[in-house]
């Protein structure tokens, strides 16, 4: 298990130089245009595309760039696109609340738990000494938020600056989850989909996904 590990962390260290020295070699032209292909990536991420697949997407924006007639018919073909994303992202949604009730059953039997009716699992890290929010009170915290798949998808660490937001302007986790710290403190929340960003999910949250979210409220903003 070690040596697998080694391995795979040897496997990342090598790639990001490899993707280091690449961006070493370009001008500022060639990187804008690499970003551009990024950017032209992220709408497909939804499609969770085989490798295979990639192959007809890499296909199609080449012969569309090179002028070249498409393989087939663009009117008849581009309504399907819409569809089979939302078929697409029902698939991920199925997948999505599986892990997470799986997650969230494991996270409710750790020390100190507390699960709420509204499926919400509260467990303190930090006890804080100072005052607790009320829902219309303005907070500043610091967080990160995870999928079960350990992935982070935002961050306010990783940014450097904290956050501050009106209490009951954000998900129903968060606002009954803060409300149960005191400033100073630390928690981790987790949030079934239903009050999080539920069937729809969003940005580079899936559908029906339960969030992880370590927390510290730092200050009542007044």
């Amino acid at each position: 298990m070690k040596r697998i590990v080694v391995t795979a962390a040897l496997a990342v260290i090598s790639l990001s130089a490899t993707h280091s020295a690449l961006a070493a070699e370009m001008t500022e032209d060639q990187k804008t245009l690499y970003a551009l292909g990024q950017a032209l990536a992220r709408p497909a991420a939804q499609f969770s595309l085989t490798p295979a697949e990639q192959e007809f997407v890499k296909q199609g924006i080449a012969d569309g760039l090179s002028g070249k007639k498409p393989a087939v018919d663009i009117d008849t073909y581009l309504p399907k696109v819409q569809a089979l994303a939302m078929s697409r992202r029902a698939v991920q949604g199925d997948k999505a609340a599986a892990e997470g009730k799986a997650f969230a059953d494991k996270a409710a039997k750790e020390k100190g738990a507390q699960k709420t009716a509204s499926g919400l699992v509260y467990i303190p890290i930090k006890a804080g000494s100072g005052a607790t929010p009320k829902a219309e009170d303005k907070v500043k915290v610091h967080y990160t938020g995870t999928l079960p798949s350990g992935e982070v998808f935002d961050s306010s660490v990783k940014r450097g600056t904290p956050a501050e937001f009106p209490l009951n302007g954000v998900i129903k986790c968060w606002t009954e989850g803060v409300q149960k710290m005191k400033v100073g403190g630390k928690a981790r929340l987790v949030c079934p989909s239903e009050i999080a960003y539920g069937e729809s999910g969003q940005g580079p949250i899936p559908p029906k996904a339960t969030l992880n979210f370590e927390v510290e409220l730092i200050e009542i903003v007044k």
